[in-house]
């Protein structure tokens, strides 16, 4: 027998192979990646066997949420301007009609 770190319970690994499934490639790489950040030694090898990934996609997902984190942490904003320059326009139209 095969030793299998026990990270997390039985119940909780099934569900978090059924919403793995219906992810996307480049949100299943994520997952698997944030999944992996929460655990300690042999993380990796635990999520790849759990999520059925590869050790590359792992690492890709870990690039790519290094990258978000690198991106937020540079910019204070939360939204794109584009999306507050609509409510702004919204709301300029409902107070000239008023006027």
């Amino acid at each position: 027998m095969a030793f299998k770190p026990m990270f997390y319970p039985n119940s909780i690994e099934s569900e978090m192979k059924k919403f793995y499934k219906f992810l996307s490639k480049k949100d299943k790489k994520r997952y698997g990646a944030r999944e992996s950040q929460k655990l300690g030694w042999g993380r990796i090898s635990y999520v790849m066997q759990l999520l059925g990934c590869s050790r590359n996609t792992l690492i890709k997902g870990l690039e790519d949420l290094e990258k978000i984190d690198e991106q937020t942490l540079n910019s204070s904003r939360s939204r794109k301007k584009r999306g507050e320059e609509k409510v702004f326009c919204l709301l300029k139209s409902a107070l000239m009609q008023h006027f």
